[in-house]
């Protein structure tokens, strides 16, 4: 729509089951956690692996959202032709888009079987993991602060250490 003139092309948007939402300015801590976890995560996932920052997700025929990280297998080549329709992990960085996060996109996350999805919560210098997703919600749900350490499912030879995604 932004190439046809309908959409403003510098406008942060994203389609949620069905729905055209603008997203709010990034701040600079935000930009900063999604940048570090980009980096971290670019280190455990290299080959057989593209670690996409701000990049649209085709995840069903009613929502593209564009996670602020997300690790999809192949690499950066293999989506020349099409947006990647799924993710082995979902980071999304929370300051004020929090509840959203919580309940709209972690929503969209289950039911579209992604195995597992981090919010990394500003607010409280947290992170939240969800993991086994059944339905419109995930089973598993584990929330540690900034001295925890996580292992990705799909990496889990290799821990991180939630203070190397924040700011």
């Amino acid at each position: 729509m932004a190439e046809t003139g309908v959409l403003e092309p510098s406008l942060r948007l994203e389609l949620i089951d069905g729905e055209i939402l603008q997203m709010p300015p990034q701040s600079t801590r935000h930009f900063t956690a999604i940048r570090l976890t980009e980096r971290v995560l670019s280190h455990i996932f290299a080959d057989g692996y593209d670690v996409r920052s701000q990049g649209p997700l085709a995840i069903d025929g009613y929502s593209e959202p564009e996670p602020d990280v997300a690790v999809v297998e192949g690499s950066a080549r293999d989506y020349a032709a099409a947006h990647p329709h799924k993710a082995v992990l979902i980071v999304e960085v929370a300051e004020s888009s929090l509840g959203f996060d919580r309940i709209a996109k972690k929503r969209l996350y289950a039911r579209n079987g992604i195995p597992e999805y981090w919010i990394l919560d500003l607010g409280t210098n947290a992170l939240e993991v969800y993991r086994d997703p059944r339905g419109d919600d995930f089973l598993s749900k584990q929330t540690m602060g900034r001295d925890g350490v996580i292992a990705p499912l799909a990496a889990s030879q290799c821990p991180i250490a939630v203070a190397d995604l924040l700011p």
